[in-house]
């Protein structure tokens, strides 16, 4: 494992929906190779913070941030940045599983074929299989690469699009309830493969599960009404809280 440092720091975040403000004074670090958890009840501003870290936020008119996000030193809000390599580095997996109306191959070869990756034909096949593997999939798939993605089952599907964020080369795979469409035996597949893929990769999940928190994370925030109440190494957080807020809410006395 890669020695740590913080893929992340945040900084004095605020965020506005218009004049209304979801995020308050949020300042976090969020370690290289690790599984960073974000919990709380909904509409407390998760899902709003982790599109801030892709800048995915930027498609919604008459919204606003303040303070700073960086990403390996460089503050992804300033300059010219350009967002479609941010989002090559800074991968996405959402709640649904979003396959492409095409073949499981063609999913996972879009982006490379799109970003240019690939010169070779074979060299395709290469990255597609390997993005199949790393995402738990090739054995299911290994026969069937030229059939119609939408016949995968869901859990197939979302592993499917973990596939794909891994074919571009990202550095970051963030997850919005990435398990919450699924049965549990795809989820504790998917939960598998998070703990996998920490050994190469920096993966920030939204979860209102806790169980799964506890299970999958190295550190965890609660978020409550837009602020960041307490971020602590999972254990910590989950059975011996700094604050009270916490416990309340993961006991089930709050929310």
């Amino acid at each position: 494992m890669m020695d740590q440092y913080n893929t992340f720091e945040i900084r004095d975040l605020n965020f506005y929906y218009g004049t209304t403000l979801a995020l308050s004074q949020i300042n976090m670090d969020i370690r290289a190779n690790r599984v960073t958890a974000l919990i709380g009840p909904s509409g407390c501003g998760k899902s709003t913070f982790l599109r801030c870290l892709n800048r995915m936020n930027d498609t919604i008119p008459g919204t606003r941030l303040e303070g700073q996000v960086s990403l390996e030193g460089k503050d992804i809000y300033k300059g010219d940045l350009d967002l479609a390599e941010l989002r090559q580095t800074v991968g996405m997996v959402f709640q649904k599983p979003n396959p492409f109306p095409k073949s499981i191959f063609d999913n996972v070869a879009f982006g490379p074929r799109v970003l240019g990756l690939i010169k070779h034909k074979r060299d395709l096949a290469d990255v597609v299989e390997k993005s199949l593997r790393r995402a738990a999939l090739w054995d299911d798939v290994k026969d069937s690469l030229n059939n119609d993605a939408f016949g995968l089952s869901l859990g197939q599907q979302q592993r499917l699009c973990i596939a794909r964020v891994l074919a571009v080369n990202a550095k970051v795979i963030l997850m919005d309830e990435p398990c919450s469409a699924l049965d549990p035996i795809d989820t504790g597949r998917i939960e598998g493969l998070i703990r996998e893929l920490r050994e190469r990769y920096t993966i920030v999940i939204v979860t209102h599960n806790m169980q799964q928190a506890a299970r999958v994370s190295d550190r965890t925030g609660l978020f409550w009404l837009g602020e960041l109440i307490e971020f602590n190494p999972t254990d910590k957080l989950f059975t011996n809280p700094d604050h009270e807020l916490t416990e309340s809410y993961i006991t089930g006395r709050m929310g």
